[in-house]
């Protein structure tokens, strides 16, 4: 009796994926690789956050700075960023130009294994990211250890959100161009998702919308952690980041299982 392929494990080969990642950037240290990352947040902390911030003064209802205000805000936006690169560009070359998904497939690694590994990477990227962002805004005073440690533990949150969903829209973009798209999603999220400035500037109706965008929470969810407003809707925040990374994993899967395995 001849025996058949072996049966590989569904979440088999996740961590080696992940591994291979920190193995390919590992020329790149961690600081260098938040560096990278971190450069443009600093670039508007610094000009609009301490910049225009001397002439706009504290923020109403918020007993800080408009700087201190501002910072993680642009943190949740370094995470996204860097966790969207992992699971989108990087992602699209690997499986457009290297086939590097397909060879995956034909060792002991399963697709769930891929699409975990893959999210994995984009968390600890992400993670990385705002490690050093928050290092800098620590230096300048905007937020003391204590909440600065609870903002890290948020931001691994927001990666996994933001890295999930991306793979999920990496499986319909078809060329170079279509990232244009993502970027009309992104430019308009970053200015309007109270990255600089309360909802509260909004009138009732475009309240709703600003707070059905993800980046919304990922802010509300760092900038309670780094002020240390731990109110009800910080929950919310939490709900509604673990499941958007919940249904990007899902949907990852499902898509690439479409693409890869037929």
């Amino acid at each position: 009796m001849t025996a058949g392929p072996p049966v590989v494990p569904r979440w088999s080969g996740a961590q080696y994926l992940l591994l291979r990642n920190v193995w390919v950037h590992k020329g790149h240290g961690p600081w260098t690789m938040a560096l990278y990352s971190i450069f443009e947040p600093i670039l508007y902390l610094l000009a609009i956050g301490v910049g225009i911030g001397r002439l706009v003064g504290d923020i109403e209802g918020v007993d800080v700075g408009y700087a201190a205000f501002v910072a993680p805000g642009l943190l949740a936006t370094a995470v996204m960023n860097s966790a969207l690169h992992e699971t989108m560009e990087s992602a699209f070359v690997k499986f457009t130009f290297d086939r590097f998904y397909r060879s995956v497939l034909s060792t002991p690694v399963s697709l769930t294994g891929v699409v975990v590994g893959e999210v994995a990477w984009s968390v600890l990227r992400g993670l990385i990211s705002g490690a050093g962002f928050l290092l800098v805004i620590t230096v300048f005073g905007l937020v003391s250890w204590p909440w600065a440690l609870l903002s890290l533990a948020g931001t691994v949150l927001v990666a996994f959100a933001f890295g999930g969903a991306g793979l999920a829209v990496t499986t319909w973009i078809k060329a170079w161009h279509d990232f244009q798209w993502v970027q009309l999603v992104l430019l308009p999220m970053f200015l309007f998702a109270t990255t600089f400035y309360p909802v509260t500037v909004y009138p009732g109706p475009v309240q709703v919308a600003v707070e059905l965008l993800p980046l919304y929470h990922a802010i509300q969810l760092l900038r309670s952690c780094a002020l240390g407003d731990l109110g009800p809707d910080l929950w919310v925040s939490v709900a509604y980041l673990t499941v958007m990374g919940v249904l990007g994993l899902v949907v990852a899967r499902w898509r690439w299982a479409r693409i890869l395995l037929h």
